[in-house]
């Protein structure tokens, strides 16, 4: 990473997540008045597409270390939160006052900002992006196959041929007579909604603010949660893990809803009550569930969602693709330009709420 002087109607960018070459050129190639710092010798070798976090056997020397932070402290902008860390973050924003801009790599990134601790006036200082609505169609095409795999007894048949069972016929739901309940409606949950529609499915939505969002029949605020479930045949959690989203979907939804109804959670961990959850697959009042986040994370060895038969446990892996690493530089591209122009950021982390 080098040290180049700050200039005018440019940004220097110091590159704190890993970063390849043809997304380096990609930035550059859309917006040329980025200057980017980037040493690969700094940071730590990916494991698998989007994987910023690298390798967590590697380690910098005293002196890369002194390195990495040095280029951190002559930007105008981080390229990711450094290794990942809150506490790093927080460093960086209070050695550099030229900061103006950091962006996540997690759609999530709100809680990471969180996380960092940051005064009011720092947390005015600096804008803060996420990279939401880059995973919208991996998840929504996971959301697709959990509501598909609900309805098409997925739990039933693997079972049955694990047993070599071949049993009496027996109808399966079919999609044009569902109604599948979409919790939020950002850049995932629009694309959920879109593609569940295209599919036949009733689509009522859940926001707290009142949207007309393609594929959505109606909007529900989350206060009436309850109100609709014995209407739903299926729920899909999008939502980010705040305050307000804490245990969303709990005893009293899950009472509500049809019985056999399925879930998927594409969302964060912390929407769904586990314990909960544990006990309303246990009485049937859901049929399966699909769950790629979990409110601890890795998924505890003894917890009972490993072994339970109707539950789908996926290792918070449905987003990634090997496009995500691109998507992710083409919206930090498409901010800077914003930046540099004096206009709004897109995915700006609301700092009351952390989303």
């Amino acid at each position: 990473m080098g040290t180049e002087a700050h200039t005018p109607n440019r940004l220097r960018v110091a590159v704190a997540a890993p970063l390849s070459e043809a997304n380096r050129a990609r930035i550059r190639e859309l917006e040329p008045r980025v200057d980017l710092a980037l040493d690969h010798d700094l940071l730590p070798p990916m494991r698998w597409p989007a994987d910023f976090a690298g390798d967590p056997s590697w380690r910098r020397t005293p002196g890369q270390q002194r390195a990495y932070e040095a280029a951190i402290d002559s930007a105008d902008a981080l390229y990711g939160i450094p290794d990942v860390d809150p506490a790093a973050l927080a460093r960086a924003v209070r050695s550099n006052d030229r900061l103006r801009w950091v962006h996540t790599m997690a759609a999530g990134g709100g809680g990471q900002v969180q996380a960092a601790g940051l005064t009011a006036g720092e947390l005015e200082r600096v804008v803060f992006t996420t990279s939401a609505g880059v995973h919208g169609g991996p998840l929504a095409e996971f959301a697709v196959f959990g509501v598909l795999a609900g309805a098409k007894s997925l739990p039933r048949l693997n079972r049955q041929q694990r047993d070599r069972e071949w049993s009496g016929r027996w109808t399966m739901k079919q999609l044009v007579d569902q109604t599948v309940l979409v919790l939020g409606l950002g850049g995932i949950g629009r694309v959920v909604a879109r593609k569940l529609h295209a599919l036949g499915v009733t689509v009522v939505g859940v926001s707290r603010r009142q949207v007309a969002v393609e594929g959505v029949a109606r909007v529900v605020h989350p206060d009436r949660l309850t109100e609709v479930a014995p209407d739903v045949d299926a729920v899909v959690n999008t939502l980010p893990g705040t305050a307000a989203t804490g245990h969303l979907l709990g005893r009293r939804v899950f009472d509500a809803l049809r019985p056999g109804a399925t879930l998927v959670n594409v969302g964060r961990g912390s929407v769904v009550d586990e314990a909960a959850l544990i006990d309303a697959l246990e009485s049937g009042q859901i049929g399966f569930a699909a769950l790629d986040v979990f409110e601890t994370e890795p998924l505890p060895v003894d917890s009972p969602l490993w072994t339970h038969g109707n539950v789908l446990v996926s290792p918070h892996t449905a987003a990634l693709d090997v496009a995500e690493d691109r998507r992710i530089a083409e919206l930090f591209a498409a901010n800077a330009t914003r930046l540099l122009d004096g206009g709004s950021l897109l995915n700006r982390v609301n700092t009351l709420e952390f989303y």
